[in-house]
C-alpha cells in the first residue's frame, strides 16, 4: 500500500517533534496498545458491529438496513456520493442520533440507545465535518476538554481543591501534553485555538478527540478544506495512530487519501451498502463506479445496446 508524501511550511517545523513524541498516552499506563494480527483460523472478532440499521427522517431514509462491522487495529472507511448516508452512521455510532432499528455492539456491548457521554467513556471518540472549537480557548485548553470523561473527581472535590483533585488536573494536563506532542503541536499549546491556520485546527480537533483515549477513533471527513501538503500530511498521522493500535472509521470525500491509508471501505448509496472489501476491489466495483459516475446512457454504446452487451454485441462482430 503506498504511504502518502508531503508537508507544507506551515507545519515543517512541527514535523521533528512529532517523529519524537511516537507513543500515545493510553489508559493502560502510558504504554501504546497492540493489535497483533490473530493465528490463521481464529475467528474475527469485531470490535464494532452494526447490524440492520435503520434510519428514517419522514420519507427520507438515510439508513436502510445497513450491516458491517469493524476490526480492531486497522483503518476503515465509509465512503459513497453526497446524502450516502455517511454523516448519518456516524452520528449514530457516536450517540448523536438514535437508530429507529438494528444493532450496534462495541466489543459484544449494545450502544444504539446509550448517550454520547457514555459511549465516549466506552472507548469511541469521533471528529466532525465542521470544527467544534473553542476559538477563545488555547490548543491546550481544547485538548483539555478532551479528558474531562476520564477525570474521577466530583464537582465538590474539584470546588475545594483537595489533593486528589489536584493530582487529577495533573494528570489530564501531562496527557493533554503528550497528546499533543504526538501530533507536533506542543509548541503552539498556549496560542487561542482560533488564531491558528485552518489545517492546524483541524489537528487541535483530532488531539482533542485523542486526549480521550480512544480504542475506536470516527472521523467525518477530516480533510474537509485541506490542501494537498495537509492531506498528505493528515494520512501520515493517520497512518501513526493506526500503529498504536487505534482503530480508525473515516468517512472521506479524498479517494486518494482513502485508497492510500485504507485498510478496508465500505461504500454507501442513498442509505444502502452497495459495497464492501479492500480499496482495490471497491475501486473495481461496477456498483461503486455507478454510484460515483452514474449509470451508462445507452446512447453512447452501439446501437443503444446496454453497457452490459456493448462487449457481446461488438464480439458477434455488430
Amino acid at each position: 500500500m503506498r504511504r502518502l508524501r508531503g508537508g507544507s511550511t506551515a507545519t515543517r517545523g512541527l514535523q521533528a517533534e512529532t517523529a519524537g513524541a511516537s507513543v500515545l498516552p493510553m489508559r493502560n499506563g502510558g504504554a501504546s496498545m497492540s493489535s497483533p494480527l490473530a493465528p490463521p483460523g481464529t475467528p474475527i472478532q469485531p470490535l464494532l458491529l452494526a447490524e440492520g440499521v435503520s434510519k428514517a427522517y419522514g420519507g427520507v431514509r438515510p439508513a436502510q438496513d445497513v450491516s458491517f462491522f469493524l476490526t480492531a487495529g486497522r483503518i476503515h472507511a465509509l465512503i459513497g456520493p453526497n446524502g450516502a448516508g455517511k454523516t448519518t452512521m456516524i452520528n449514530m455510532l457516536s450517540g448523536i442520533v438514535r437508530p429507529d432499528a438494528g444493532r450496534l455492539l462495541f466489543r459484544g456491548q449494545p450502544m444504539q440507545r446509550l448517550p454520547p457521554h457514555t459511549i465516549c467513556r466506552l472507548g469511541i471518540a469521533r471528529t466532525f465535518q465542521n470544527l467544534r472549537l473553542f476559538r477563545d480557548l488555547s490548543v491546550l485548553d481544547n485538548v483539555l476538554l478532551g479528558r474531562h470523561g476520564r477525570m474521577r473527581n466530583g464537582f465538590l472535590v474539584s470546588l475545594l481543591g483537595l489533593p486528589v483533585a489536584r493530582r487529577e488536573e495533573r494528570l489530564a494536563r501531562e496527557r493533554a501534553v503528550a497528546v499533543l506532542g504526538f501530533v507536533g503541536m506542543s509548541q503552539l499549546a498556549e496560542l487561542p485555538a482560533g488564531s491558528l491556520p485552518y489545517g492546524l485546527q483541524r489537528r487541535v480537533e483530532l488531539a482533542r478527540a485523542l486526549a480521550t483515549e480512544p480504542e475506536l477513533l470516527l472521523l467525518d471527513e477530516p480533510a474537509a478544506g485541506l490542501n494537498p501538503q495537509e492531506t498528505a500530511e493528515l494520512g501520515q498521522l493517520l497512518l501513526r495512530i493506526r500503529d498504536q493500535g487505534i482503530t480508525i472509521l473515516l468517512v472521506e470525500h479524498h479517494m486518494d487519501l482513502v485508497m492510500a491509508i485504507s485498510d478496508h471501505v465500505v461504500v454507501l448509496d442513498y442509505g444502502e451498502k452497495i459495497a464492501e472489501g479492500s480499496p482495490a476491489g471497491v475501486q473495481a466495483d461496477p456498483r461503486v463506479l455507478e454510484a460515483y459516475l452514474g449509470a451508462p446512457d445507452p446512447e453512447d454504446t452501439p446501437d443503444g445496446v446496454p453497457d452490459g452487451a456493448a462487449a457481446q454485441h461488438a464480439a458477434a462482430g455488430g
